[in-house]
């Protein structure tokens, strides 16, 4: 398949079941007036909100700054990475 090919009725349709599930979900705890354009938004907020929480949760939030792995001189360097260095 190219990238410029019409979906199939199938994709639309499971798209659409993963999709209005998590949209359901949202919009049930927007206040009363919101429009589906505010329910959109803030769903894409709590999206990115849910991908850092399951990262964070699952340790693939990898260490950085202070919390990086102390280098034990158990492993070799490649001559790649000195070369980078």
């Amino acid at each position: 398949m190219k990238e410029y090919d019409p979906l199939t009725p199938e994709e639309v349709n499971d798209a659409a079941k993963e999709f209005f599930p998590l949209f359901d979900i949202v919009h049930r705890n927007m206040p009363e007036n919101c429009t589906v354009e505010d329910t959109i938004r803030v769903m894409e907020t709590v999206c990115s909100m849910a991908q850092k929480r399951r990262a964070y949760d699952q340790g693939s939030v990898g260490p950085f700054g202070f919390n990086k792995k102390v280098d034990d001189g158990n492993e070799t360097e490649s001559k790649e990475e000195v070369a980078a260095e």
